[in-house]
């Protein structure tokens, strides 16, 4: 029995929920998200909220049930509030900018890294050591985030490299005299 599955996805004022066939649409005033559904599962949407059941008692059908009821709950918050990863660069010298569609980063290699913004994300840079991911799609923030923490992750000696926000860096003692 899957506890998630089984509670409803309330669909917040603003939002569109329309199921397509076999496809859920979400539209909201961050975009439009789609999601296509497993044979495993039903959805059934009434009285602003959307509700997953499983077609069989199968293993598959109640681990897509709840993953399916997830998705959508993932979709309908990011059409209407979006998601946000916030990262910080620790280093000398290493800072990061946005020039036109592409992200410029210094992280103490001998050339710059241009990191190519992809559709329906947005990058913000407030200060040269901060970073803001935005969008609209959880799935495709994370990723961006990780792509970009990937070029200089933070080292164990002296935290240098990029982190995510919320990250405790667990650090190393130096070598001892």
């Amino acid at each position: 029995m899957s506890r998630v599955g089984k509670y409803p996805v309330p669909v917040p004022a603003g939002v569109q929920v329309a199921l397509m066939g076999r496809t859920v649409v979400a539209k909201g005033r961050n975009g439009e998200l789609k999601l296509d559904l497993t044979d495993e599962v039903d959805v059934e949407i009434a009285a602003n909220q959307v509700a997953v059941k499983p077609r069989g008692d199968d293993r598959r059908a109640r681990t897509m049930w709840g993953t399916t009821r997830s998705l959508i709950g993932s979709m309908v918050q990011g059409v209407s509030t979006g998601f946000v990863k916030d990262m910080e660069i620790t280093g000398t010298g290493y800072r990061a900018a946005v020039q036109g569609k592409d992200l410029v980063l210094n992280l103490g290699y001998s050339h710059e890294i241009r990191y190519p913004i992809p559709a329906g994300i947005r990058i913000t840079c407030e200060r040269p050591t901060a970073i803001k991911v935005e969008g609209a799609d959880k799935r495709q923030v994370g990723q961006v985030a990780a792509e970009i923490r990937a070029y200089r992750a933070p080292e164990p000696y002296k935290g240098k490299g990029v982190k995510y926000a919320n990250e405790q860096i667990l650090r190393k003692e130096g070598k001892k005299k």
